[in-house]
């Protein structure tokens, strides 16, 4: 899986989704993630025929929505994000939100998928601590990865931790905080320092904390800078001075309290 990726949610079908997707692509984004509730499979799917890119260079990821849960919701879901994306295999499938009553028996399904080749790994989506014990604690296969809301505003450091005694890997949904707190000073004084800016240095902070980040935007430029984390490296200080910005402030949905 790439340390880096492009997230699609409400980026509509057509042209805008398609030129936001090649852009990307030639930036050397390989990561696009989708979901179901996007709405925008088809146009993924098409964007990534078009690119000429070959099928293996790339890592797709979609998601099975809440109301699809269930075992055999599941499947048809599957069958259906797959028709839409026009593949023949998907990279990485997740469980979009812990539904109460309904998890255990979507993961069962993804299990079957799994083992059925369709697809090349499985995961969770918005899990908390309680939702992956009890996941792990009746899974025949461990989720590879978490993927939930994850900035310096919201650094959920016990999750982190959690998941990685358990080797899961952790993804950011939305890791700049859709720019809320970019004017920090703190962020700001980091930057002037790297000859960056302060996005940059919130996903250099994601990358150096193992974290894979899957920033949305649609403007080249943004996309072009949310590329450019590479080339240089925050110190332990610059690393302990971000932490020091979380509020465990919460902008998305709580996983507890899913009534959507």
């Amino acid at each position: 899986m790439p340390a880096f990726g492009l997230g699609v949610y409400k980026v509509e079908e057509g042209e805008h989704l398609e030129q936001t997707i090649h852009t990307a692509l030639d930036l050397g984004y390989r990561l696009i993630d989708t979901a179901s509730f996007y709405r925008n499979e088809e146009g993924v799917g098409q964007s990534i025929r078009n690119s000429g890119i070959p099928r293996d260079e790339l890592f797709i990821t979609t998601k099975v929505w809440n109301s699809e849960q269930g075992y055999d919701n599941t499947l048809k879901a599957f069958e259906d994000s797959m028709e839409r994306l026009g593949l023949d295999y998907l990279d990485l499938y997740l469980v979009h939100w812990p539904v109460k009553g309904k998890y255990l028996e979507t993961w069962r399904a993804l299990e079957k998928l799994y083992r059925d080749g369709r697809v090349k790994a499985i995961g969770v989506s918005n899990f908390n601590i309680h939702h992956l014990k009890d996941l792990l604690s009746h899974a025949a296969e461990k989720p590879v990865i978490n993927q939930v809301e994850l900035h310096p505003l919201l650094s959920q450091i016990d999750l982190r931790e959690f998941c990685q005694q358990n080797n899961i890997k952790v993804q950011a949904w939305s890791p700049l905080s859709r720019g809320r707190f970019l004017d920090d000073p703190v962020l700001g004084k980091i930057a002037e320092q790297h000859g960056k800016t302060p996005a940059q240095v919130i996903l250099r902070w994601h990358l150096q904390n193992q974290i894979i980040p899957i920033p949305k935007s649609v403007t080249p430029t943004r996309l072009k800078e949310n590329a450019e984390i590479f080339d240089f490296q925050l110190s332990q200080k610059e690393l302990e001075e971000i932490d020091g910005l979380n509020q465990d402030h919460r902008f998305g949905g709580d996983p507890d309290h899913i009534d959507f």
